[in-house]
């Protein structure tokens, strides 16, 4: 007992995130677990993100936030476009800043920090399962590290048989993406219901001679995740069983700990990298049980003014209550006369457009009767939790697997990719708000996932094993940094 206690005392675990706001919102709940269990836990930004925090990022007696470059110049927007600069930045830039702080913490120093703060040297590394040179390095310093995917284990899955689907020849797809709907055979325990265009969306751009630079970083990285000490998925058995039973076979170890948000929620204003519009929840009350749509398309998600049209128009045609999330950079120049054109066509009193909303407490409210979601990972659990019926129009990168899963495997939404015609957006939205089949297998979800992390459950259960598995590789890690410095 005393050996727990001590160990207790002394995890301190790095968790580095990629710099996204999906990402950011996963281990930082993920790191408020760590914090309830007694664990020191620094929080890595990057240099342009914590500026954009600000005060919102404050830390605790365990808790502390630290920066590195990503090597951007702070005016290059970081938008969908500029993900593959960020990441190549972040492997050459960022990845020689963060070996030098992560040597400087396993000394128990970084900057102004010292052991008088509280703050134990770090034995452990979690970084995100896109950044495989984070727990490279780590492991070069002696730093056991764990490998974090944010996505579902559905579409890890799927990045994880890229390689297996170009052997079969189901990649790459015909000139021209043929048959969008010709099933996929060859990522296991989803033979039933794959198709093509519900594998990640980056794999229609795979030619016989060129491969999406996204896509085969982030494949890369998949494939390398069987390195890691362990894998962490932000999911539940009930969700994904079939899907972490493949990955058991082909990782060191899985852990199925979420939903982290119910599990071990953080304050939101520390994990948005936009503000909060306050009149959303006021707003709300004043609106009938299940009337309202609610529409975020995420943090990254763009839209033409066609596509913006071709939703309005069917939002008119459904004729609900409308809460609508258009970011300040989602339709570019067009942005302002959208907004206007939304709410002339609308009405002030039908609709509220805002740049960013808090979403959990919106999904929870009672007068919220659907999602049309981008299906994100971290907004279609959010959705699971508060057994809202989705919509979901993906835009890139997992979110396919994600709505494939919601429309044909739980039932508890539709799946409306690859579509956006107001005629198709006005009956599937209706069909959301007014089925009773819909509502009830998202009902039912959120009772089982309630189960899950409740004292007992199989996310509950996980966790705790898990930071048992992180105290057990601090010990070790210590016990060698104490052996290396008396050297």
């Amino acid at each position: 007992m005393a050996e727990a206690e001590a160990a207790a005392d002394t995890a301190h675990v790095l968790v580095f995130p990629v710099p996204a706001q999906g990402h950011l919102n996963s281990f930082l709940h993920f790191s408020t677990g760590l914090l309830r269990a007694g664990l020191h836990v620094t929080f890595l930004h990057t240099d342009h993100n914590l500026r954009r925090l600000g005060a919102a990022a404050a830390a605790s007696p365990r808790l502390r936030f630290l920066s590195v470059p990503d090597g951007l110049p702070d005016d290059v927007p970081r938008t969908v476009d500029s993900i593959p600069r960020l990441v190549l930045s972040l492997t050459t830039t960022g990845a020689a800043a963060y070996r030098d702080l992560l040597a400087s913490l396993r000394r128990g120093a970084a900057g102004g920090a010292t052991a008088a703060d509280g703050f134990p040297p770090v034995t452990c590394v979690v970084a995100d399962g896109i950044m495989q040179f984070a727990w490279d390095i780590a492991e070069e310093l002696g730093v056991p590290a764990i490998a974090f995917r944010t996505a579902s284990a559905g579409s890890f899955l799927a990045f994880l048989s890229v390689p297996k689907l170009i052997e079969l020849g189901e990649l790459p797809f015909p000139d021209g993406g043929g048959d969008l709907d010709e099933p996929v055979h060859g990522v296991p325990g989803m033979e039933s219901f794959l198709r093509r265009r519900d594998l990640p969306s980056q794999c229609r751009s795979l030619t016989e001679t060129h491969q999406d630079p996204l896509l085969k970083a982030v494949v890369a990285a998949t494939v390398h995740c069987r390195k890691a000490r362990a894998l962490i998925l932000n999911t539940t058995a009930s969700l994904e069983g079939p899907s972490l039973a493949h990955l058991v076979k082909e990782m060191r170890d899985v852990f199925a700990v979420g939903p982290l948000h119910a599990m071990s929620p953080a304050p939101a204003v520390a994990t948005s990298l936009w503000r909060h519009d306050d009149r959303c929840m006021a707003w709300l009350d004043g609106k009938a049980d299940k009337s309202v749509v609610y529409i975020s398309l995420g943090s990254l998600t763009v839209i033409s003014h066609e596509q913006f049209t071709e939703f309005l128009r069917g939002l008119i045609a459904a004729a609900y209550p409308v809460l609508w999330v258009l970011r300040p950079d989602m339709l570019g120049a067009s942005q302002d006369a959208a907004l206007q054109e939304a709410l002339a066509a609308v009405g002030e009193d039908k609709a509220l457009v805002v740049p960013w909303a808090p979403q959990r407490d919106v999904l929870r409210h009672r007068a919220v009767g659907c999602f049309l979601t981008h299906s994100g990972w971290n907004s279609t659990l959010e959705a699971v939790v508060e057994g809202v019926p989705m919509v979901c129009w993906p835009f890139f990168a997992d979110q396919q697997i994600n709505s494939r899963f919601v429309g044909a495997v739980w039932r508890n939404g539709l799946d409306m990719k690859d579509v956006c015609e107001r005629g198709v957006v006005e009956k599937t939205v209706r069909e959301a708000m007014e089925s009773d089949e819909v509502r009830s297998s998202a009902r039912a979800q959120a009772e089982q996932v309630e189960r899950d992390i409740a004292d007992g459950g199989s996310s509950a259960m996980e966790f705790k094993r898990l930071v048992g598995f992180i105290r057990e590789l601090s010990s070790t890690s210590a016990a060698e940094n104490d052996l290396q410095n008396e050297e």
